[in-house]
């Protein structure tokens, strides 16, 4: 029976065979690598991948494709949604210090997902996902460019990225009305210590009046909580290189 796709988990089966052979080409996998994927859905990218791996564990939300995952041998199927995926304990379960992760993820729900995993980046060697390429762009972008913002900062502080594939509505069934893009995402063996949600904070209060210079925003955070520091507010949140947001929340959280 032909499995339609459900508007409510954001699903568009990947079904260009050139695109899924390069994006595997992207992933590279080996025999034998502990590998969990993300929304396997009608397992395109599932089958090349397992028959490279010899065994792959998969992440599937909707009951009736995960019935039909179960039943190829070489899978373990965990039926759940992803954002309630310990990834810590996915790497334990497997014996594997870490664990790398790919997938199509849900546009609907990609920003979630990815800080999800960010709580878990310890465990996990690197990530290939495919999403819509608007959100790549802003995760890539380089300050003083208008997809500079939050996403930026908080992943390229902790991961080195960059857009390996574009891939176009019609590679998809049923297509979705925008473009898309396949992204590798590779931790930092030694990122700099900061407080993540400390950094989350002042990143959001940063960005949340964008167009203004900072001090009429995160001026005021700073002044509210007596850093009397040299970070210049005579900036748009912009134009700020992820390196000072990170030491000013050092500096934040050493005063603290």
């Amino acid at each position: 029976m032909k499995h339609i796709a459900r508007k409510r988990f954001g699903q568009h089966f990947l079904s260009d065979p050139g695109i899924i052979d390069a994006i595997v080409r992207a992933i590279a996998p080996r025999p034998g690598e502990p590998m969990v994927e993300i929304g396997p859905g009608l397992a395109a990218l599932t089958q090349p991948l397992v028959e490279r791996l010899g065994r792959l564990t998969v992440i599937e939300l909707d009951r009736d494709l995960a019935a039909r995952l179960r039943q190829h041998g070489q899978l373990a199927v965990i039926e759940s949604d992803v954002l309630k995926v310990d990834f810590t304990q996915v790497a334990q379960a497997l014996e594997a210090p870490k664990i790398r992760v790919v997938g199509n993820l849900p546009y609907n729900i990609s920003t979630p997902i990815l800080f999800h995993l960010l709580d878990h980046v310890q465990v996990i060697e690197d990530q290939h996902f495919m999403l819509q390429k608007e959100v790549i762009d802003r995760m890539v972008a380089q300050p003083a460019t208008a997809a500079y913002g939050r996403l930026s900062v908080m992943l390229q502080w902790r991961y080195a990225m960059e857009d390996v594939l574009f891939v176009p509505p019609e590679s998809f069934e049923p297509p979705p009305r925008v473009d898309s893009a396949v992204v590798r995402m590779r931790p930092y063996a030694r990122p700099a210590a900061v407080d993540v949600a400390l950094l989350s904070e002042l990143v959001q209060v940063a960005f949340s009046q964008r167009r203004k210079l900072l001090r009429h925003s995160l001026g005021r955070w700073l002044e509210a909580r007596g850093h009397a520091g040299s970070f210049d507010t005579q900036r748009r949140a912009e134009e700020v290189p992820v390196a000072d947001y990170v030491t000013l929340a050092q500096e934040l959280a050493g005063k603290a």
